[in-house]
């Protein structure tokens, strides 16, 4: 429900400091001025200790809206008002010990806990049946707050003040109110609505818990990006959030991490050490007040570090405070855009054509590769990149390199190998050929039917590890032009050629 990006399960090592969570009988399902609940089932529900209900009684199911390691969330929408929501559905198979049921029990009873914070998603209900656990909860319809500031086109210091105060107040409620959140991230706090003041909402609450001052925890939980060093050293209390809003701060200002590496434990070594990078762009346009805010929230010593009351007090963050309202660098969205992942099929599809080049047509990569790859080990670093591209009369930032790297890296495993360079390479140079297309589609279309299925595709990504559900209806959803839920070689070129309007549109050779 949460873990993720090189961090090792939470279920697998329990810490003897975790709270024991109270039973959750006599949970208020709906306030009462809400619909009736759903119709009553026989049975007293394994994970909420309550009776089970029909949800689809009341509520019908709609689209997919997101998922987790758990739960899947859908577009559900009330059967007597109207009234659209969102439903948070945990499949009970998957719930396989009691610390699974615990989490899930504890993520109810904190969100409950939390209930009524203009910045906090707002749980409606939570009602179990014979399958699934099912949390009803207020529709975010604004999306994610990553993709509202790149959408918005620029944003200043002002702007991200605004954000961060509304991610710190959360941060300072949850503290006061006794809990710890452990999982702050920007996937994790969606807009309300898309008017422009919509209010930002705290949301995943499954890795969260109840902790009283002093406690120590000891569970590797979070995401790699955003972790703080006392929770690498597996002793840690609520100053960890802090440190997870701070690394959120230092994205929204400059569009990268502070903290990379080239794989899970190369990110774990740089937050460990704990070098902050002030000199790359945008950093020397950016205001010395806010680069004080990030350097206090992001302390190694995490008694050093600012409170979230402290936060909100800083002279940055202050709604009256010195926020500059200059635009940053426009490169910074570029960034930021490159930091989320691009069409999984596309990756892929491209990684199918670099395979099947002829030598010929890529000798020249491989001589550019060969000549970067420094020690010969058959991958590229970060290091050999930065130090080869220059190389090349290529002059990019740090940052900018940063970038190439994440994107070239088709595997995710922090260096780019042969065929992910020429893949990373051949795409900037475009994919001009059609046999090439041709190529990648027929490696899709198994069955030669002129057609990639949900299966087909399904298959073919699973051989990167990529072939989960979600990423399959996305690219279904983005690509399927028709909506006959299956992609045809038109749709295909057509995804292949979007965003290069240079490239020739040719018929497709017989």
């Amino acid at each position: 429900m949460g873990n993720c990006s090189g961090l090792p399960s939470h279920q697998s090592g329990q810490s003897s400091s975790r709270p024991t969570p109270s039973p959750s009988k006599g949970i208020t399902v709906l306030p009462p001025d809400q619909p009736p609940p759903p119709r009553p089932l026989s049975g007293i529900g394994r994970v909420l200790n309550r009776p089970m209900e029909d949800i689809s009684s009341t509520y019908i199911f709609g689209r997919e809206l997101g998922r987790g390691q758990f739960g899947v969330t859908y577009l559900v929408t009330h059967k007597t008002t109207g009234e659209q929501f969102a439903c948070k559905s945990i499949a009970k198979r998957k719930l396989l010990n009691k610390d699974d049921v615990d989490d899930v029990r504890r993520e109810v009873q904190i969100m409950h806990h939390l209930t009524g914070h203009r910045n906090i998603v707002e749980l409606k209900g939570a009602f179990e049946d014979r399958h699934n656990v099912n949390l009803i909860m207020e529709l975010c319809a604004g999306g994610e707050l990553f993709d509202r500031i790149i959408t918005k086109g620029h944003y200043s210091e002002r702007a991200a003040a605004a954000l961060c105060r509304q991610m710190v107040t959360v941060v300072h409620y949850c503290h006061s109110m006794g809990v710890m959140h452990r999982d702050l991230k920007p996937e994790n706090f969606l807009f309300l609505s898309s008017d422009e003041d919509s209010p930002l909402k705290a949301t995943d609450f499954g890795l969260s818990v109840f902790y009283k001052p002093g406690d120590a925890f000891k569970d590797l939980v979070g995401s790699a990006y955003y972790v703080a060093p006392e929770v690498l050293r597996r002793n840690y209390g609520a100053e960890a959030d802090i440190w997870s809003a701070g690394v959120i701060l230092y994205i929204l200002l400059s569009g990268v991490p502070p903290f990379w590496g080239e794989n899970g434990q190369g990110i774990f070594d740089a937050i460990l050490r704990g070098h902050l990078d002030f000199s790359s762009e945008p950093w020397p346009s950016i205001s010395s007040s806010a680069k004080d805010l990030v350097k206090k929230m992001l302390r190694a010593d995490p008694k050093e570090r600012l409170s979230a009351v402290q936060v909100l007090n800083h002279p940055w963050m202050r709604e009256d405070g010195d926020a500059s309202d200059k635009p940053l660098d426009i490169a910074v969205l570029t960034r930021m855009k490159q930091f989320r992942a691009m069409n999984k099929l596309k990756k892929v599809a491209l990684k199918v054509i670099a395979e099947n080049l002829s030598e010929e047509e890529i000798i020249g990569l491989k001589e550019m590769f060969k000549s970067m790859d420094t020690d010969n080990s058959g991958t590229i670093t970060f290091e050999e990149l930065k130090a080869g591209l220059p190389k090349l009369g290529t002059k990019l930032s740090e940052s900018e390199v940063r970038q190439l790297m994440e994107a070239a890296d088709v595997d995710g495993n922090g260096t780019i190998d042969y065929i992910e360079f020429i893949t990373a390479t051949m795409h900037m140079n475009r994919v001009e050929r059609e046999d090439h297309l041709y190529r990648a589609f027929e490696y899709f279309d198994k069955d030669k039917s002129g057609y990639i299925t949900m299966e087909e595709l399904e298959h073919a990504l699973k051989e990167y590890n990529m072939g989960d559900e979600k990423t399959i209806k996305e690219i279904i959803a983005e690509v399927d032009a028709d909506h006959d839920g299956r992609i045809n070689y038109d749709e295909f070129v057509a995804m292949m050629r979007k965003g290069q309007p240079e490239m020739p549109q040719n018929r497709r050779r017989k």
